[in-house]
């Protein structure tokens, strides 16, 4: 198997989903604050996690997604932490910005860099196998999301399923980090399907599992 980027190689989670992560510690309460910490993670690594969280943005932006589905998918991997509705942020804007602070750190190591969308997964069985994923896991994490006694968020699971047709290696990391988010419960095969789905995607073990897993050996999923 080839090897991956070297920005998909820094051993831990990488792109939005690598921010979303971040972003929940400390909570985050204004979006100067939040714009803060989208400038401290895109300088992670020398510069190098700027690239990838521009691409994540970039592919997400020239999609049909529509803010409230950027919203959703962020508001799942935060568990509702630094909720762009509450601050008046617009999902799509919201990416933007982190795009524009991406474009600038990595011009400030190659002032002719000039942003373009990269393409995205195109093994249509690893398409299928995201999009088989989420649709198993998809009742689990609909309750757990939907029906949440605290922190209740509707149109999870569709949101993910847009994102396959965009990316599907974008899509699978947001499912992780929605499941991570709301603490969803899993059993060991289908911990043990992530890894090997991350492996066929370039992504490394400690990508897939950051140690926010909720596992319960005795599921039979």
């Amino acid at each position: 198997m080839a090897q991956p980027p070297p920005d998909r190689a820094i051993g831990v989670d990488i792109g939005l989903s690598g921010l979303i992560k971040w972003i929940r510690y400390p909570v985050v309460t204004s979006e100067a604050a939040g714009l803060d910490v989208v400038a401290s993670v895109a300088d992670r690594f020398d510069g190098a996690f700027a690239h990838q969280l521009l691409r994540d943005c970039l592919a997400l932006l020239d999609s049909p997604l529509s803010s409230r589905d950027v919203e959703t998918l962020w508001l799942a991997g935060t568990f509702r932490e630094f909720d762009l509705g509450r601050l008046g942020i617009d999902g799509r804007a919201w990416l933007r910005r982190i795009a524009d602070i991406c474009t600038d750190r990595i011009r400030s190591d190659d002032p002719s860099f000039a942003p373009a969308t990269a393409p995205s997964v195109t093994d249509g069985a690893v398409k299928e196998a995201v999009a088989a994923e989420i649709a198993s896991v998809g009742p689990a994490l609909e309750q757990a999301t939907a029906h949440h006694a605290y922190s209740p968020l509707d149109g999870v699971v569709p949101a993910l399923r847009r994102v396959v047709d965009v990316d599907p290696d974008l899509a699978f990391r947001l499912l992780l980090r929605a499941l991570k988010g709301y603490f969803v419960r899993i059993g060991e095969a289908r911990y043990a399907r992530y890894l090997a789905l991350g492996e066929d995607l370039g992504l490394g073990e400690d990508v897939v599992d950051d140690g926010d897993f909720n596992i319960w050996p005795e599921l039979d999923d």
